[in-house]
C-alpha cells in the first residue's frame, strides 16, 4: 500500500516546443530531490528521460516518459512529453492523465508553435495551466518573453517568481515584496499577482476592495482553485541545466497545484448517461489508459493508466473497454524513466503501469464492467502519408504485425491498405514522425521497407449517355464452347449514388440465370477502371437485350460479355477522371498570410475565408485537390519557419481539368506498359 493518499498526489505534464528544456527540467527535478545521484544531460545522451536509442540519436524526445518524486510530503508524478510538432500525439495524450500542464518556454526562443498548440489543448481539455520560462541564464532579461506571454494568453498569466542575479537565481513575488529582479519590479509583480488570484474567491475580493489588503497566508489555498478555473496562469522561471529554480518549481507544485480532488473532474459516460467520477479510494475502480508502449529490451507491453477512483492491485479483476471478459493486471509498476519498479497497489489519483494487459489508448478500466468512455483530448488527424513495401517479399506479414504494434502505441499513426490503389499506406503527423517509426521498425524488428508517395485515389465516371452497345463473346474449343451476347445502355448516375444495374429484358433473350453474370462482369471491370485503372463510380447500366446459346452459354461467357460491353460503352460516354478535393485550414502568423494564399492558389486551391486569432495568428480556409498537397507539410514549414500548422479532411470529388486528366491517363498507360515489359 502506498505511503501517501490521494490528497498528497500531484500530477503534472511538461509540455511545450522542442528544445525548450522540458527533458532537462525533468532531469533536474530527479536530481534536486535526490532521486538520482547524477544530473542527466540530453546533449551527453545521459538523460534519465530520453532513454530510447532513437531519442539519443535524434537528440529529442519522441515519446512521453514518466517519473515520480517525493517533495514536501507530496507524491509528484511528472510526464515529460515530446516538443517536436511531429510527435505531438503523446503530448496531447498526457493531458488525460494529469491535473496540470506545465508549458515550458525557452527564454531565448520565446513562444513557438507547440507552445500555442499545447496551451490551447490544455485549455480545451480543462487542465490547469502553468508557464515555466526556462534557460534564463542565457537570457536573464526576458521581460519581452513575459510581455509576449501576456499578450497571447492574457493577463491571467502573472509571475509567481522572477529571474534574478543574471539568471543564476529566482526571487519569489507571492509572499515577497522586496528584492532585486532582472526583469520586473518585485512589489509591482506582487500586487498584480494578488489581484489576479483573489478573483477566484469573492469574499477575499470584497475584503481587498474594501481595505486594500489581503492575508497572503490564507490566499495560498485559493491558488489551486484559480488555476483550475483558468483565471490564473502562474509564470515561474528556471534554468534547468544549472538547476536554477528547480526546487522552487517543486515547492510551487507541492503547495499550489491542484490535487486529484481539486482538479478537473472526469466524467464516465455509458450510453447517454454521464456520471461524475469521485476520486476516492473507497469507490469502485475506474481508470483510463493514456499511454501504451512496449519495452524494447523485454518486448513486454505496458499500459499506463490514470486511476480516477478506487484502487488496483495485481490480483484485482478488471474489465478493459467494452470487453466482457475480465483481466488481471498482473504486475503493477511505477515508471521511473527506463526503470519499471514494481508496486503492490495503485490508488485513486495515481498513475501506474500494467504489464501484459490488452488495452489501447483511451480505454476505460473498471472493476464492475459495463464499458463506457472518458473524454480524451482531441488528437490531430494524421495528414502526412507514405506508401511502403517490404524490401524482402517474405517480410509482408512481419511488417503488418510491426505496424499494428505502432498503431496500438501511437494515437496519431495509422497504417492500412488502400482499397483503391492497393498500396500499404502509413499516415502520421509529418515526415519526421513516419521516418522515426520506420527507423524503430528497422531497429527493433529488423525490417526494412521502400517508401514512395502514395497514389492519389482518383475515380472514373462518365458525363454522357449511350444506347444499344453490343458485345458478343464467342469462343470455340474442341469440346463445349463459350457464348454470350449482351446489349446495354449506359448513363451517368447522380454524384455519390454509386452503381445501378437495371434488368430491362422482357422475355427470354438472355436466360434469367445468366443476367446476374452480366452484372458481375460489369462490377469486376468497374473495380479495375477503364481509362486509367481507377474504380468507376456513379454509372447506371441497363441490360436491354442479348442472346443465349442452348449449349455454349455459361456464367463465364456472360461475365466476359458484360465486362467488354461496359468498356465499350464507357468510352462512348465522355469519360472523365474525378479527383479528391480536401478542405484545408492553415494557421499561420499574420505576416505570412499573403505567402500562404499565393502558395495555395498555385496548387489550384480555392480560398473560402480567413479568420483572425489572438496573438497575431490567422486561419486560412481553402479547398485544394489532394494531389497538390503531397509536399505541403515541408512547404508550409519552409514558408513560416516552422510556425505554421494545418489540418485537412476529405471534402468531395470533382472533375479533373482536361490537361491534368490526359497527363494522368498517359502516366497510367506508361506504367501498364512497363509492368508488362517486366
Amino acid at each position: 500500500m502506498p505511503n501517501y493518499s490521494t490528497t498528497d498526489i500531484r500530477n503534472v505534464a511538461l509540455v511545450g516546443h522542442q528544445s525548450s528544456g522540458k527533458t532537462s527540467l525533468g532531469d533536474a527535478i530527479l536530481h534536486v530531490t535526490g532521486t538520482t545521484n547524477r544530473l542527466g544531460d540530453v546533449n551527453a545522451k545521459s538523460s534519465h528521460l530520453d532513454f530510447m536509442d532513437e531519442e539519443k540519436n535524434r537528440g529529442c524526445s519522441i515519446d512521453s516518459a514518466l517519473i515520480h518524486v517525493s517533495h514536501k510530503g507530496r507524491q509528484i508524478n511528472v510526464v515529460d512529453t515530446p516538443g517536436a510538432p511531429d510527435f505531438i500525439g503523446p503530448a496531447i495524450a498526457a493531458l488525460a492523465g494529469v491535473e496540470t500542464a506545465i508549458c515550458v518556454i525557452s527564454a531565448t526562443a520565446g513562444i513557438e508553435v507547440n507552445t500555442r498548440r499545447m496551451m490551447e489543448r490544455a485549455k480545451e481539455h480543462g487542465v490547469g495551466r502553468v508557464i515555466v520560462i526556462n534557460k534564463i541564464e542565457a537570457n536573464p532579461d526576458c521581460a519581452s518573453v513575459v510581455a509576449a506571454v501576456q499578450e497571447l494568453f492574457g493577463n491571467e498569466c502573472q509571475p509567481m517568481n522572477l529571474s534574478a542575479n543574471k539568471g543564476r537565481a529566482v526571487i519569489g513575488c507571492f509572499q515577497n515584496t522586496e528584492g532585486q529582479s532582472d526583469i520586473l519590479d518585485v512589489a509591482s509583480a506582487h500586487t498584480a499577482l494578488i489581484e489576479r488570484v483573489i478573483e477566484a474567491d469573492e469574499a477575499m475580493m470584497e475584503q481587498y476592495l474594501e481595505t486594500g489588503e489581503v492575508d497572503v497566508a490564507k490566499l495560498g489555498s485559493v491558488v489551486a482553485k484559480a488555476i483550475v478555473a483558468g483565471t490564473f496562469i502562474p509564470i515561474l522561471f528556471t534554468d534547468a541545466r544549472g538547476e536554477v529554480g528547480a526546487t522552487e518549481l517543486l515547492d510551487f507544485i507541492a503547495e499550489y497545484t491542484p490535487s486529484p480532488l481539486e482538479g478537473k473532474q472526469r466524467v464516465l459516460k455509458v450510453d447517454e448517461t454521464e456520471t461524475p467520477i469521485k476520486p476516492d479510494k473507497s469507490e469502485k475502480l475506474v481508470g483510463q489508459v493514456f499511454k501504451v508502449f512496449s519495452d524494447p529490451k523485454s518486448n513486454i507491453k505496458y499500459s499506463v493508466c490514470r486511476i480516477h477512483s478506487g484502487s488496483l492491485k495485481s490480483d484485482s479483476q478488471m474489465y478493459v473497454g467494452d470487453d466482457r471478459k475480465s483481466q488481471r493486471p498482473g504486475q503493477l509498476h511505477k515508471l521511473q524513466g527506463a526503470e519499471h519498479p514494481e508496486i503492490e497497489e495503485g490508488i485513486a489519483g495515481d498513475i501506474i503501469a500494467m504489464a501484459k494487459v490488452e488495452a489501447h489508448t483511451g480505454d476505460v478500466i473498471r472493476s464492475d464492467g459495463g464499458g463506457g468512455t472518458i473524454t480524451m483530448p482531441k488528437f490531430p488527424h494524421p495528414m502526412f502519408s507514405l506508401a511502403i513495401e517490404p524490401k524482402s517479399r517474405g517480410d509482408a506479414d512481419k511488417v503488418s504485425g510491426a505496424l499494428a504494434r505502432f498503431c496500438d502505441e501511437d494515437p496519431c499513426f495509422i497504417a492500412d491498405r488502400d482499397t483503391v490503389t492497393h498500396e500499404l499506406v502509413i499516415r502520421g503527423v509529418g515526415d519526421l514522425h513516419l521516418r522515426s517509426i520506420l527507423s524503430r521498425m528497422a531497429q527493433y524488428f529488423k525490417l526494412e521497407v521502400n517508401t514512395k508517395p502514395p497514389k492519389i485515389p482518383y475515380r472514373e465516371t462518365i458525363t454522357g449517355s449511350v444506347k444499344d452497345v453490343e458485345y458478343t463473346h464467342k469462343k470455340q474449343t474442341g469440346g463445349a464452347g463459350q457464348f454470350g451476347r449482351v446489349i446495354i445502355a449506359m448513363e451517368p448516375n447522380e454524384r455519390g449514388a454509386g452503381y445501378e444495374f437495371i434488368d430491362e429484358i422482357f422475355g427470354g433473350a438472355i436466360d434469367l440465370s445468366f443476367r446476374p453474370s452480366v452484372d458481375k462482369g460489369i462490377q469486376a471491370q468497374m473495380k479495375e477502371g477503364v481509362i486509367a485503372g481507377y474504380p468507376v463510380v456513379d454509372v447506371k447500366v441497363r441490360l436491354t437485350d442479348g442472346k443465349t446459346h442452348p449449349v455454349d452459354s455459361k456464367d463465364i461467357a456472360f461475365q466476359i460479355a458484360g465486362r467488354e460491353a461496359f468498356k465499350k460503352a464507357f468510352m462512348q460516354c465522355k469519360p472523365v477522371l474525378l479527383e479528391p478535393i480536401v478542405h484545408v485550414e492553415v494557421t499561420v502568423p499574420n505576416d505570412k498570410v499573403g505567402d500562404i494564399q499565393g502558395d495555395l492558389a498555385s496548387r489550384r486551391g480555392r480560398p473560402e475565408g480567413q479568420e483572425m486569432l489572438p496573438g497575431g495568428l490567422s486561419v486560412i480556409s481553402a479547398r485544394v485537390p489532394l494531389a497538390e498537397m503531397a509536399d505541403y507539410h515541408s512547404r508550409l514549414s519552409s514558408i513560416t519557419g516552422g510556425q505554421g500548422s494545418y489540418a485537412m479532411e476529405l471534402s468531395h470529388y470533382e472533375n479533373v481539368p482536361g490537361n491534368v486528366q490526359q497527363q494522368i491517363i498517359d502516366n497510367a498507360r506508361k506504367a501498364r506498359e512497363e509492368a508488362r515489359a517486366s
